[in-house]
């Protein structure tokens, strides 16, 4: 019997159509010739073929304020080219609509971002517009920075940032270098859903665009080494790694530039490889990730490690542990964020505002007010955080530092490194460490305990069903501490723009944030319990905080189930 003849699921038979005609469409020999595959699998009943088209076919990967992010492969719910084209199409139309102008593109070392960054050249092209292509994969920070240096209406960089190796994302810049908010997200959107409802052919592309040579980096790198002085402390011992991605290159030519010594490199992780294939998850947040530089660290007897992710807007840090020869901790995104806070002002600043995401700690408010300077806190993400007027310095809890916005306006883990570099020598010509301010801090301002619980899904629907769940009956207490006050954020709160979100405010200090992550499939709860030492030792007071902050993750638990 033909196979075409058997009775296929009624699901299935709805996607075979659009999935030929995506075929059809198609500008790319592999990912036609893996659909096609697909397809004659799923006639023949294949479960796994069957669902995988019903995947890539049942919905579209969705524009947001995180532009796009999502697994390789073909169809709309997937990242490939005829997905890239229809949004630089979108995005040219709405860049056009406002007077056009010139678009720095930037692109990282995954699988197809070369490809796709030269597709969004030839099509902005076409539409009219200027595009900039940089010469070669570089990090994220060097595209941010080109769209305000090059005065550019807008930016886009080719990234999935940490995400696995199978993703690729299309990150979007306006003119004024940050990321997109609202209402440019949903105006793009609609744009982009137009020109999907018509022929890929329709899109106007043109070979009429430049490739940057290395001026913009130069330019990069000669503004990351000012931020610190000349002849500024350089001897702390660094082992560094980029984790496989893009940062290396960038990182030890500022490193050159500022007159630092340069890191002991990772040489396994060095160089740029789309697969990852010395970590499980290419994420400094994820265990494991920053292991061999750790190794490395301790057989060179470092007094620090500094980590970059893929596309090397995040930094990570691990320190020595005092008191136990031998054993390295990984500084979390708080700790380094409250010490670069703390720096700057060490280093003059005296004005501006310091801002942080509202999952992160309330430490850095802390600093700034005993050193007279105003602080604030945005929605979680750079393109919140970017926009505060007036910053003078900004954080977020996953690693992401922005200590020079008036040229970068975005996280980046270049320039964050850099000054710890210097932060952590200065210390070491005193006979100190990083781990010794953070003692100074928490006695001058109190233990200001933060962590976080994430749940990865495979149904979004779950996210949306704690999340109504969690509004629908809120808690009075939680771990017997009595709740003060909920704050829905879909509400305007402390004049905050809606988001998806629910903040608890616990009896002694401790507040708890639940939301569904932006950029991949998870629902998180970020914590932070805050213990004032009233003169009690730091191990006392640390051990306290610890025990509340422990039944307080044991209470939620059962939340994310």
């Amino acid at each position: 019997m033909d196979r075409d003849a058997d009775p296929l699921p009624r699901g299935i038979t709805h996607f075979i159509g659009p999935a030929l005609a995506w075929a059809d469409e198609d500008p790319d020999d592999r990912t036609r010739s893996q659909l096609r595959g697909t397809i004659d699998a799923a006639r023949a009943h294949d479960p796994a073929a069957e669902a995988e088209l019903a995947d890539a076919f049942g919905s579209r990967l969705e524009f947001g304020t995180a532009g796009l992010r999502g697994r390789l492969g073909p169809g709309p719910n997937r990242m490939n080219r005829v997905v890239v084209m229809q949004t630089a199409a979108g995005l040219a139309e709405y860049l056009r609509e406002r007077g056009g102008g010139a678009v720095a593109i930037g692109f990282d070392a995954r699988h197809n971002s070369d490809v796709f960054a030269r597709d969004s050249a030839m099509v902005f092209a076409g539409a009219g517009l200027t595009p900039l292509m940089l010469p070669r994969p570089l990090p994220t920070p060097v595209l941010a920075y080109a769209v305000r240096h090059l005065g550019c209406a807008g930016g886009v960089m080719v990234t999935a940032s940490h995400n696995p190796p199978q993703d690729n994302g299309y990150k979007v810049y306006l003119g004024e270098g940050s990321q997109i908010v609202p209402p440019a997200d949903a105006e793009i959107s609609a744009n982009i859903s137009s020109v999907a409802g018509q022929p890929l052919s329709l899109i106007q592309l043109s070979d009429d665009w430049t490739t940057l040579g290395d001026d913009v980096l130069d330019d990069y790198v000669a503004q990351v080494a000012t931020l610190v002085r000349r002849h500024s402390p350089s001897r702390a011992h660094v082992v560094y790694t980029p984790l496989h991605g893009v940062g290396g290159e960038t990182f030890e030519r500022v490193l050159e530039r500022a007159e630092f010594p340069l890191a002991m490199r990772v040489e396994a992780q060095f160089e740029p490889d789309p697969d990852f294939p010395t970590v499980a998850f290419p994420n400094p947040e994820e265990p494991g990730a920053i292991d061999l530089a750790i190794g490395e660290a301790k057989r060179a007897s470092a007094d620090l490690v500094i980590a970059n992710d893929p596309d090397a807007d995040r930094c990570a840090v691990a320190v020595p542990v005092q008191g136990s020869p031998g054993e390295w901790r990984m500084l979390t995104g708080d700790e380094v964020g409250s010490l670069l806070g703390w720096w700057m002002i060490k280093r003059g600043a005296t004005s501006g505002v310091f801002a942080r995401s509202l999952v992160s700690s309330s430490m850095l408010d802390a600093i700034a007010a005993a050193h007279g300077l105003t602080s604030a806190q945005t929605l979680t993400g750079f393109k919140w955080i970017g926009r505060v007027p007036g910053l003078e310095y900004g954080y977020e809890e996953a690693l992401g530092y922005c200590v020079d916005p008036l040229h970068v306006r975005d996280k980046d883990g270049i320039s964050a490194a850099l000054l710890v570099i210097e932060m952590a020598s200065a210390l070491k010509e005193d006979g100190r460490s990083l781990t010794d301010v953070l003692d100074d801090l928490d006695r001058e301002h109190g233990i200001h305990a933060t962590t976080q619980v994430s749940v990865r899904v495979s149904d979004l629907g779950r996210i949306t069903d704690i999340m109504q769940r969690l509004r629908a009956n809120p808690p009075a207490s939680i771990a017997g501490i009595g709740v003060v006050g909920m704050d829905d954020l879909e509400e305007p709160t402390d004049g905050l723009p809606p988001t998806d979100g629910l903040r608890f405010s616990l009896v002694g200090g401790a507040r708890i944030i639940v939301r569904p992550s932006g950029t991949e499939p998870k629902i998180k709860c970020y914590f932070e319990v805050i213990e004032n030492t009233n003169g009690a030792d730091l191990q006392t007071a640390r051990a306290s905080a610890a025990r509340r902050m422990e039944a307080l993750r044991h209470a939620v638990a059962p939340w994310l189930e």
